[in-house]
C-alpha cells in the first residue's frame, strides 16, 4: 500500500459506543466521518457512510452488550466502507463479544468466535483490533491479522498506590496470566481461585492457591457480565481471611442488571472498568481507553509497530 497522508485517515463511529469513537477521532485531530445506522420499523438496520474512497478507514464499534444488533451494525458499516472504495478497512472492536465461545464444550455447539471473525473478514475488514479479548486463541481463529492490545496499564494506573498489604487475585485459572501482568505493574503477590462454572450465571469456587490472609484483594478479570465469578471468588477470599475491602478491575463491563445487584451485596471498595462498552451505572469507576485506541490507530496508519501495546503472553 502506498504511503498515506494524514487526511486519508478516517474514523467511522458505530452506534454501540459513539462517545468513545468520537473521542478517538478528536484525539487524532479531527471528527468522526458522518455516518448513521437507520432502523426500519421491523428492526432491520441500514447504514450510511460518507464517501471514503481511497481512505484508510477505522470502524469503531464494540459487539455488545446486546450482541446481535451491534454485530450486524458493525458488519454492515464495514461492508458500506468497503463498497464505498476505502483503500483499507480496519474493524476496531474494543469489546469482542462471543470470544468466550472459542471452542465447543459439548457436541452440537457452535464456535461463535470463529463465526464472528469470519463474518468480519467477509464484510470487508482487512485487520481487526481488539482490547483484552477473553481468549488469546482469537488470533488463531481469524483469517485476517488481529492486533490484541491491552488496557491493563490503564487500569493498573487507576489502582496506583497499592503495594504492601495487597494481593492480586485471579478468579479462575484462565485469568492467571492477566493477574501476573497486573501484579508486575503493582508490585504485589498473586493468588489464584479455582472455579467451576455450572451455568452462564452460576459459578462455584473450589479452592485457593496463595496467601490472602490479612491482605486487601484486587480481583482482576478481562470482563464482568453477571458478576458470578467475582461473587464466588470473593467468598473464597473472605473464607481464607482476606480483609473485606475488595477492589475489582476488569477491562470490559457489559454488566447485566443482576450483576449490579450481586456486586452491591459484596464488600467491594472499588469497581474499575474501561469504556470499551458504554457504561451507565455510577457504581463502576470508568477509565477511558481512548488514548490506547488513538495510539493504536495512529501507529497502524503510519505502519509503525505496536509491540509495547500488545498483550504479552
Amino acid at each position: 500500500m502506498s504511503e498515506m497522508s494524514r487526511d486519508d485517515l478516517r474514523i467511522v463511529a458505530g452506534p454501540a459506543n459513539r462517545v468513545l469513537a468520537d473521542t478517538v477521532a478528536r484525539e487524532l485531530g479531527g471528527e468522526p466521518d458522518p455516518s448513521a445506522v437507520e432502523r426500519f420499523p421491523d428492526g432491520e438496520l441500514r447504514p450510511w457512510v460518507r464517501d471514503v474512497h481511497g481512505a484508510d478507514v477505522y470502524v469503531v464499534q464494540p459487539t455488545g452488550p446486546g450482541g446481535g444488533d451491534s454485530i450486524v451494525a458493525l458488519l454492515l458499516l464495514l461492508d458500506a466502507c468497503h463498497r464505498a472504495g476505502a483503500s483499507r478497512v480496519t474493524a476496531v472492536v474494543p469489546y469482542f463479544g462471543y470470544a468466550r465461545q472459542d471452542r465447543r464444550q459439548h457436541g452440537g455447539q457452535a464456535v461463535g468466535a470463529r463465526v464472528i471473525a469470519d463474518a468480519l473478514a467477509t464484510a470487508g475488514a482487512e485487520r481487526l483490533v481488539v482490547v483484552d479479548p477473553h481468549t488469546p486463541a482469537l488470533e488463531a481463529l481469524c483469517e485476517i491479522p488481529v492486533e490484541m492490545v491491552t488496557a491493563v496499564p490503564v487500569l493498573a494506573h487507576g489502582l496506583a498506590g497499592t503495594g504492601d498489604g495487597f494481593v492480586v487475585v485471579a478468579p479462575d485459572l484462565g485469568a492467571v496470566k492477566l493477574a501476573e501482568r497486573y501484579a508486575a505493574l503493582l508490585d504485589t503477590p498473586v493468588a489464584i481461585v479455582r472455579k467451576h462454572r455450572e451455568s452462564g450465571s452460576s459459578v462455584h469456587a473450589k479452592e485457593l492457591i496463595g496467601d490472602v490472609a490479612d491482605r486487601r484483594p484486587i480481583i482482576v478479570d478481562d470482563m464482568i457480565s453477571t458478576g458470578g465469578t467475582i461473587e464466588a471468588a470473593a467468598g473464597v477470599l473472605l473464607d481464607h481471611g482476606a480483609i473485606p475491602e475488595i477492589d475489582v478491575a476488569a477491562t470490559h463491563g457489559p454488566l447485566v442488571p443482576s450483576a449490579i445487584r450481586r456486586l452491591h451485596a459484596l464488600p467491594i471498595r472499588r469497581l474499575l472498568v474501561t469504556d470499551s462498552v458504554a457504561q451507565h451505572d455510577a457504581f463502576a469507576e470508568v477509565h477511558t481507553i481512548a488514548p490506547l485506541l488513538t495510539d493504536t490507530i495512529r501507529r497502524l496508519h503510519e505502519d509503525k509497530p505496536l509491540d509495547d501495546l500488545l498483550i504479552r503472553t
